[in-house]
């Protein structure tokens, strides 16, 4: 039998990286993994002080998406996670690190303890990266009204953002990689971003239109 799928979804906060999963993963029959944002126990107070809480934070995220990911290298079904594990130590721990919110013995510890970790893991077979400019995400993040997020500064949004477009031309050593901006799009009310992601599938992994239901006229 054939290998099944592994799609990965990259993205800024607020970018609609959740949203894409859920109803791509729906649509598709796929299972999707998500990021553990809610039940995080550490999110709050990063927010409230990054250079405190950053290495505990980043640590959470990691372990967690590495359960998910060994799930998935054992999975016979088809998958979408809600952003790569390759995120974390390339633009948020990066970010934490230039900014100052992670010191150099912690970031290189952090490195390091990644560094075993995905030597045996299955990199997604094409990686999505949504993005969208720091006035769109500003806006998103406002409207899902997460107290924790309150208090995200447009600087760190925009440092995310450099991260990302930086990493984007370096992360096709890792795997297939295509940029899908989101900016347009309001990934809750508009299917025109399920069908573009859809069509993006089908070119980069050469799966046949007719299995992922693409539609040639899509409406909002």
């Amino acid at each position: 039998m054939a290998q099944p799928f592994f799609i990965g979804v990259a993205g800024n906060i607020g970018v609609g990286k959740t949203t894409l999963t859920r109803e791509l993963a729906k649509e598709l029959g796929w299972k999707a993994y998500f990021e553990p944002v809610i039940e995080n126990p550490y999110l709050d107070d990063f927010y409230k002080d990054m250079r405190r809480w950053a290495f505990h934070l980043q640590i959470y995220f990691l372990s967690k998406r590495f359960q998910s990911q060994m799930e998935i290298n054992q999975s016979t079904s088809s998958c979408i996670q809600d952003r790569t594990i390759y995120e974390d130590v390339e633009i948020f721990a990066y970010t934490l690190h230039q900014q100052g919110s992670m010191d150099d013995r912690d970031y290189q510890n952090y490195r390091d303890f990644f560094s075993m970790m995905t030597d045996h893991l299955r990199p997604p077979d094409v990686i999505i990266y949504l993005r969208a400019d720091v006035d769109t995400l500003l806006h998103r993040i406002a409207s899902r009204g997460r107290d924790c997020e309150r208090t995200i500064k447009r600087e760190y949004l925009e440092s995310l953002n450099q991260a990302y477009d930086h990493w984007a031309s370096s992360v096709s050593k890792i795997t297939r990689f295509a940029v899908l901006d989101s900016t347009n799009f309001d990934p809750n009310h508009d299917r025109r971003l399920i069908e573009e992601t859809k069509k993006l599938l089908a070119r980069e992994l050469i799966i046949q239109p007719s299995l992922l239901n693409i539609r040639s006229n899509p409406s909002n």
